[in-house]
C-alpha cells in the first residue's frame, strides 16, 4: 500500500482538479497521485503540467517546486452492465511538492 493520496480525474474543470492538489498540499500531503481513466487521461496531464509549472492563479499557492516522480501507463479490464468486459486505458502520475507553501498575506481583504 502507497503512503501517497490519490486524486481521480474525472470531467469536472481543469481548474477543479487542481485545487485538489493544493487543498492536499496545504493538508500536509507532499505526494499524490493522479490518476485517470479512458477518456480523461488529457485532462490528467494538463492538471499535473499546470501544477508542475504553477502556471495560474490557484496553482502559485503550491510548494516552489513540483516534481513528476514517474508515469505509469496500464490497462484495466471492466464489466459493462451488460456483463460483457472490456478493457480501458488507465494513467498514473506521481506527483511530488518539494518546499514550503508560499505564505499568504493575510492582511489584504
Amino acid at each position: 500500500m502507497s503512503d501517497r493520496r490519490t486524486i481521480f480525474i474525472g470531467k469536472k474543470p481543469l481548474h477543479a482538479y487542481v485545487r485538489a492538489v493544493v487543498m492536499a498540499m496545504e493538508a500536509g500531503d507532499r505526494s499524490l497521485n493522479i490518476v485517470a481513466r479512458g477518456a480523461t487521461i488529457g485532462r490528467a496531464v494538463d492538471v499535473a503540467e499546470v501544477c508542475r509549472r504553477r502556471s495560474g492563479i490557484i496553482a502559485q499557492s503550491l510548494p516552489p517546486e513540483m516534481i513528476i516522480r514517474n508515469i505509469e501507463c496500464g490497462s484495466e479490464e471492466i464489466e459493462n452492465d451488460d456483463g460483457k468486459k472490456r478493457t480501458i486505458s488507465v494513467l498514473s502520475i506521481q506527483l511530488d511538492g518539494i518546499g514550503d507553501l508560499p505564505v499568504s498575506d493575510s492582511s489584504e481583504k
